[in-house]
């Protein structure tokens, strides 16, 4: 089973959460190595905890369930 690594950037700054998607990767080891250059990048340097990782399995479903509709939109 291949597993990738999805690294993020997110934060909250006035009530907005902000969020990019760095890049997807073969190892953690590689996100980390991308994760200490940006930390010296502006805006990241600002938020340098904001970094998360995610490992996700090539091929396989992550959300396996339904969802109540009603519950997001009130309805």
């Amino acid at each position: 089973m291949i597993t990738v690594f999805l690294l993020q950037h997110s934060y909250e700054w006035n009530e907005n959460e902000n969020t990019k998607i760095i890049g997807i990767y073969s190892s953690k080891e590689k996100v980390e190595a991308v994760i200490e250059k940006y930390k010296e990048l502006p805006g990241f340097k600002e938020f340098p905890n904001d970094f998360y990782i995610d490992a996700y399995r090539v091929d396989e479903n992550e959300w396996t369930e339904g969802f109540m509709f009603g519950l997001i939109y009130g309805n």
